[in-house]
């Protein structure tokens, strides 16, 4: 595991169920989605951060057997909801912070392909946008500003 985006606590007992990272990786959920909904927004957002952002991805693993597995996150990805407003007001402030982000948006559940995803999105500009979640990567600073008025999923 990287310890440069590890705090001081953390780089002295990087495997401890307490290690604090300088970084978040956070999604947030518009908080009427159905239970279908929201797991299939979590892993469609982050997707988005770990393809754009390669420092999120930790090492590959592998079990006592040597069975190869691929890697995941190197952090916790922490989930959050809140309203429709929440939500618009989160993304104008991870585009103000120019942080990496990830956007799904309700037209998304009728589509069945990237190509069609993409073109859901194209067509309506930032401000009419449906959204039902995102997913932001950041200073962890900056990232609780981002959230602010969000709570965590139950």
């Amino acid at each position: 595991m990287s310890t440069e985006a590890l705090s001081t606590e953390a780089r002295t007992a990087p495997d401890t169920p307490t290690a604090r990272f300088d970084t978040k990786i956070a999604v947030l959920l518009r908080e009427d989605l159905a239970p279908w909904q929201r797991l299939n927004a979590t892993a469609f957002l982050v997707s988005g951060l770990g393809a754009a952002v390669p420092e999120v991805i930790g090492e590959p693993y592998a079990d006592a057997d040597g069975t190869a597995y691929l890697p995941m996150f190197r952090q916790p990805v922490l989930v959050f909801q809140g309203t429709r407003q929440t939500l618009t007001t989160a993304l104008d402030r991870a585009l103000s912070r120019a942080l990496p982000r990830a956007v799904f948006t309700a037209d998304l559940f009728a589509t069945g392909n990237d190509h069609d995803n993409r073109a859901a999105v194209g067509a309506v500009p930032k401000d009419a946008l449906d959204l039902v979640g995102l997913a932001v990567y950041g200073p962890r600073n900056a990232v609780d500003k981002v959230l602010k008025g969000a709570r965590m999923h139950p």
